[in-house]
C-alpha cells in the first residue's frame, strides 16, 4: 500500500499529466470488508461496463475488525486503491458502499449504499460503542446531510428503516437483489458447477452455511460438517461449508482450516469467501443454515432448508427472522441420515413463497435500476448500446451466471466400508455398501450377514490408519490406461502389481486396482478376481474390492458370479471371474513383472 503516494492516478492533484483515460465522472468505491467489497465488484462491473467516460478507483477504509483479506482482493484484481485519508483530498462524483458503517469525509458527492446481505435483518456489534445497532442502516451524519441513498430489495424496509430512523426518509431506492438475480440466472449451470465442485449424478449435495457471531452455526455447532461426514454415505452424499467472510477475516483461513481438519481430510467442500458460495449454493440439494443471508438465498431458491442454529440477533418482523417459523430444525440429538432425507422427500418447492416475497421484489430488475440509478447520481448520460447499421436496438446485459469454480480435488482417503448381503425381491444376491470417512466413522457392529472393514488408498498419509487396512487401493495404476495390452498380458501386469501391493502393506488382505475394462482385486494367498459390470464398464476398486470381501466373509463363490450391487438407491450388476495364473505364457510374464518393476506400462 502506497501510503505517501501524493499523485493519485487517475484522480487528484496533479492526475491529468499521468492518466490515458480522461473520465468524465469519477466513482469511489469503499473497500471495508470482504463481505462488502465482493457485493460492489458484482454490481459496478456490470453498471459501467465499457463506458471511458467513468473513472473508478478503490479507497481502503482500516477501521473493521474484518479487514483481512480486503488488501489481498483489491491487489488480486489490480484494483487501483488509494488510503482512506486520501479520500478528502479528491472530490469524486459518486461514492459507492456495501459497507454502511463508513466514516465519509465532508463533501457535497452523493453515497450509494448497496445492501451487503438480504435487506436488515440482523442486529450487530456497534463498533462505535457496547452495544448493538441495525446492520444496514448508514450512520446518522450521512443521514443529516441528505446525501445517503440506501438500496432496498422490498418495500417493506423503507417502512422498516424509517422507524428504525427517521432520517432515512426519503433515501431509499427500491431496486431489487442484484444477487439473487445473479443466483437465478446461475441456475442453468447448476450441472456444470456440480461436476466441477465433484459431485456426481447419484449423489445429493448438502450446504451447511453459517454467518458470524457467537450465536451463528459455526459458533454454536462447529463440528456439523463432521457429524454428517461421519453419518452421511459417502458415495450418495458430499457435504459444503460457506462460512460468513467475517468469520474468515475474524479467525484467519489457518484457524478455519484446524477447527475443520477431520472434515477436510474426509472430503468436506469449503467454499472460497470471496467467490464461490454462490456456485456452491445453486449446486445445493438441501440447505443447512442459520439467521444468515445464504440461508434465505437458498429458500429463495426453492432447496429444503434445515436450521442448525438461529440467533436472538435477528429482527423480530423480518423476512428473515420469519424463516424461524417456516423452516425445520436440525436436531443434534438425532440420526442426521434421517432427518436430511425427510428433508429431501417432504419438501415442496412453494414452501418458503411467503418468506421470499417478503425479502425481495422487482425480480431481474436490480441491474438496469441500479444502473439508471448511477448514472443519473453522476448526472451523466446513459450510453447508447452498441448497435450495427440497420440493426434493432439491442437490449443491455441481463444479470449474468457465475463462474465456474475450480474443480475440487478433495476427498477421502480412508472408508471404512458396510457391506450387508442378501437378496433382492428376485432372488439375486445383494450386495448393500455404504462408506464412510474412516477418521469419523462411528460405529462398526457387525451381524452374520453385514461386514466391516478399512479400505485405504495408498496415498493416506496416516500411518495408523494404512497400517490397519483390510483393503488397499490404487485407483492410478499406469498399466490400467494401456489401450495396446492385450488383456491376458494387462491382468498378469495387474497380479505383480497386487503382489507388489500386498507386499507393501502387510497388514492388509487384500489389493483393488483398475484394469481392463473394470477392476483387478488380489487377494494375499495369489487368487485374482476380474470385477467388471455387466455392460462391460469399470467400477472403482474401492466398491469391486468391498464386494469380493464380502463374498469372503460368507464363503461365497468367486468365478463367474453376478452381483447387484447397491449404493443408496443406485444399483450396479457387477460379474466376478477368476482369473487363473499365466502359466503358459512364461514369457508375458516376465515382460509384465520387468514392466511393473521399471514403473513402464505393461506392453513396454
Amino acid at each position: 500500500m502506497e501510503s505517501d503516494e501524493r499523485i493519485l492516478v487517475p484522480v487528484g492533484r496533479d492526475a491529468a499529466r499521468w492518466r490515458t483515460f480522461g473520465g468524465e465522472r469519477t466513482i469511489v468505491v469503499a473497500a471495508r470488508t470482504v463481505t462488502s467489497l465482493v457485493r460492489v465488484l458484482d454490481v459496478v462491473p456490470e453498471i459501467v461496463h465499457d463506458d471511458p467516460r467513468i473513472a473508478v478507483v478503490f479507497a481502503y477504509d482500516p477501521t473493521s475488525a474484518f479487514n483481512d483479506g480486503v488488501l489481498d482482493l483489491l491487489r488480486t484484481l489490480g484494483c487501483r486503491t488509494l488510503p482512506w485519508p486520501q479520500l478528502a483530498e479528491i472530490e469524486p462524483d459518486l461514492l459507492v458502499s456495501a459497507s454502511e458503517n463508513i466514516k465519509v469525509p465532508p463533501g457535497d458527492y452523493p453515497v450509494l449504499v448497496l445492501p451487503h446481505g438480504v435487506g436488515f435483518h440482523k442486529q450487530v456489534p456497534d463498533s462505535a460503542g457496547p452495544g448493538t445497532r441495525l446492520s444496514g442502516l448508514v450512520h446518522d451524519d450521512l443521514l443529516a446531510a441528505g446525501r445517503a441513498r440506501l438500496a432496498i430489495s422490498h418495500p417493506d424496509q423503507e417502512s422498516q428503516l424509517a422507524a428504525a430512523h427517521p432520517g432515512t426518509a426519503g433515501s431509499t431506492v427500491l431496486v431489487g437483489d442484484p444477487c439473487l438475480d445473479r443466483l437465478q440466472a446461475s441456475v442453468r449451470w447448476r450441472g456444470r458447477y456440480r461436476s466441477a465442485l465433484g459431485v456426481r449424478p447419484c449423489q445429493r449435495l448438502v450446504l451447511v452455511t453459517s454467518t458470524w457471531g457467537e450465536e451463528s452455526l459455526a459458533g454454536t455447532w462447529p463440528g456439523l460438517p463432521a457429524d454428517l461426514l461421519s453419518q452421511l454415505p459417502a458415495d450418495e452424499f458430499r457435504v459444503a461449508l460457506v462460512l460468513h467472510p467475517n468469520v474468515w477475516a475474524g479467525h484467519g483461513a489457518w484457524q478455519i482450516r484446524v477447527v475443520q481438519q477431520s472434515a477436510l481430510e474426509a472430503g468436506l467442500i469449503v467454499a472460497d469467501p470471496t467467490d464461490g458460495w454462490q456456485q456452491a449454493l445453486v449446486a445445493s440439494d438441501v440447505v443447512i443454515g442459520d439467521h444468515g443471508s445464504v440461508t434465505l438465498y437458498g429458500a429463495a431458491l426453492e432447496r429444503p432448508v434445515l436450521l442448525g442454529a438461529f440467533g436472538s440477533e435477528a429482527v423480530p418482523g423480518t423476512a428473515g427472522s420469519a424463516l424461524r417459523t417456516a423452516a425445520g430444525r436440525l436436531d443434534a440429538d438425532r440420526p442426521l441420515l434421517a432427518q436430511v432425507a425427510t428433508a429431501v422427500a417432504d419438501h415442496r418447492p412453494d414452501r418458503y413463497a411467503a418468506v421470499t416475497a417478503a425479502a425481495f421484489a422487482e425480480p431481474g430488475q436490480a441491474l438496469p435500476k441500479l444502473r439508471e440509478l448511477v448514472y443519473d447520481l453522476l448526472e451523466l448520460p446513459h450510453p447508447k448500446p452498441p448497435t450495427q447499421p440497420n440493426q434493432p436496438h439491442q437490449p443491455g446485459r441481463g444479470p449474468r451466471a457465475f463462474p465456474i469454480p475450480a474443480p475440487d480435488a478433495g476427498r477421502a482417503r480412508s472408508l471404512m466400508v458396510n457391506t450387508s448381503v442378501g437378496r433382492d425381491t428376485g432372488g439375486e444376491l445383494l450386495v448393500d455398501i455404504r462408506r464412510f470417512p474412516a477418521a469419523l466413522a462411528e460405529g462398526t457392529a457387525e451381524t452374520d450377514t453385514a461386514f466391516w472393514h478399512l479400505a485405504c488408498e495408498v496415498d493416506e498419509p496416516d500411518t495408523r490408519l494404512i497400517e490397519s487396512a483390510t483393503v488397499i487401493c490404487s485407483s492410478s495404476e499406469v498399466f490400467a490406461t494401456e489401450v495396446h495390452a492385450t488383456e491376458a498380458l494387462a491382468l498378469e501386469a495387474g497380479r505383480q502389481r497386487v503382489v507388489a501391493l500386498l507386499n507393501d502393506f502387510p497388514g492388509a488382505r487384500i489389493a483393488a486396482l483398475p484394469g481392463v475394462a473394470g477392476c483387478t482385486v488380489g487377494m494375499r494367498d495369489g487368487r485374482l478376481i476380474h470385477v467388471r459390470t455387466a455392460e462391460g464398464a469399470g467400477t472403482d476398486p474401492g466398491t469391486a474390492a468391498a464386494v469380493v470381501y464380502a463374498c469372503l466373509r460368507l464363503d461365497l463363490p468367486l468365478d463367474a458370479t453376478t452381483v447387484l450391487v447397491a449404493h443408496g438407491a443406485r444399483r450396479q450388476r457387477l460379474l466376478l471371474r477368476s482369473v487363473p495364473p499365466a502359466t503358459d505364457q512364461p514369457a508375458a510374464a516376465s515382460r509384465a513383472r520387468t514392466a511393473v518393476a521399471r514403473g513402464l506400462p505393461p506392453s513396454s
